[in-house]
């Protein structure tokens, strides 16, 4: 009994470890994985608009004036300083006419200076009854008259050398001017209604216009702003032609009324451009801060795989098997994050890249990332 007591207590003993030394090779054999837990941080909620760029001013420089355009004086896409000639229409009648003014002006001054003594000499004739009370009056008259006369003429004066002005057409701010819509050497009628000769763009800032139509973010934006929960100040924006620089938007204008033809609110933002990168025209993509979420699930960008079901992202439970999982997603954050809205909870483990050596129901030897 002993002896065979001894053969069946080796014979466990050798299985046992048998199996501990099978289970340690399976353990080993399992591929090494890399995975980490979701980061819950507090976020920022952004919504996407299109929208157009606009230079801060635009402004048509036009002729105002009838005549020859005989002079452009800068070069077509041109930057060009306040005051600068750009422009100039044949002047000599508005010259003439400036002269023939500045004439009927000192007439008028002189038959004013005239009438004006020989009122002051009767009115001392009057006292020694040589002229009659009648003559006195008709003299006051007469000033009263050349004292108009004199007034009409400054403004006749002036009208002439405004329009003198006009044959010179000058930019009203700084800016990038356009290409001339009337070549030199054309006749221009502008008198009768201003002809368009060029634009010019003050596009040292642009302004991003687009237009919210959700009810809802129109009034959580209206809470934000008055709360100042969040920062509008720096909103990012994005490019169909990308410019080599990264831009970033602020928030200026929320138009107090709806338009009532598309049901939309219009909103304009500031964007800086220093280096002249941006154009009146080009379209433009507003990410809208929203709202702010406290309690965001946060997991790298990376990790999240795409088939023909949507979004997914591999976990890894308890037994160390991995599980297929679909996934909502939000916005991606501190450029390598992004929000996972629904499927992942704060204590689950997901692998975070090599996807394809991975598969639902695959058991791993996890590690957590560093």
């Amino acid at each position: 009994m002993k002896t065979h007591l001894y053969i069946i207590i080796a014979t466990t003993a050798a299985m046992a470890a048998s199996c501990g030394h099978g289970r340690h090779e399976q353990a080993e054999s399992l591929p090494e994985i890399e995975v980490a837990e979701p980061i819950v941080d507090s976020v920022t909620i952004h919504s996407s608009y299109p929208g157009h760029l606009m230079a801060n001013r635009e402004v048509d420089l036009v002729a105002r004036v009838d005549g020859y355009l005989v002079g452009k004086e800068y070069s077509s896409g041109q930057f060009v300083k306040e005051g600068t000639v750009l422009f100039r229409i044949e002047d000599k009648n508005y010259r003439d006419a400036v002269v023939q003014a500045e004439a009927a002006l000192s007439q008028a001054e002189a038959n004013l200076a005239y009438s004006t003594k020989r009122y002051e000499a009767l009115k001392e004739a009057l006292k020694g009854d040589a002229v009659s009370e009648m003559e006195v009056a008709q003299a006051k008259s007469t000033v009263a008259e050349n004292r108009a006369a004199v007034e009409t003429a400054k403004a006749e004066l002036q009208t002439a050398r405004t329009q003198l002005s006009y044959c010179t057409v000058r930019a009203p701010f700084d800016g990038h001017v356009g290409d001339n819509v009337i070549s030199v050497g054309s006749y221009v009628a502008g008198a009768g209604a201003p002809v368009k000769l060029s634009r010019i763009y003050e596009d040292a800032d642009m302004i991003a216009v687009f237009s919210v139509d959700d009810s809802n973010t129109m009034g959580q934006l209206t809470e934000n702003i008055k709360t100042n929960g969040v920062n509008y100040k720096a909103i990012p924006v994005s490019f169909s032609d990308r410019p080599v620089h990264e831009y970033t938007a602020d928030l200026t204008y929320l138009a107090p009324q709806v338009n009532t033809t598309t049901g939309t609110v219009e909103i304009h933002a500031v964007i800086a451009n220093p280096y002249n990168e941006l154009r009146s025209g080009m379209y433009v993509s507003v990410d809208l801060p929203v709202a702010a979420d406290p309690h965001a699930i946060l997991v790298r960008d990376a990790s999240i795989g795409t088939d023909q079901l949507g979004k997914y992202i591999y976990l890894v439970n308890d037994s160390d098997r991995v599980v297929y999982t679909p996934v909502s997603l939000g916005d991606q954050v501190r450029d390598s994050l992004r929000i996972v809205t629904k499927g992942v909870s704060p204590d689950d483990r997901y692998v975070t890249k090599a996807l394809l050596k991975v598969r639902d129901g695959m058991p791993v030897h996890p590690v957590l990332a560093k």
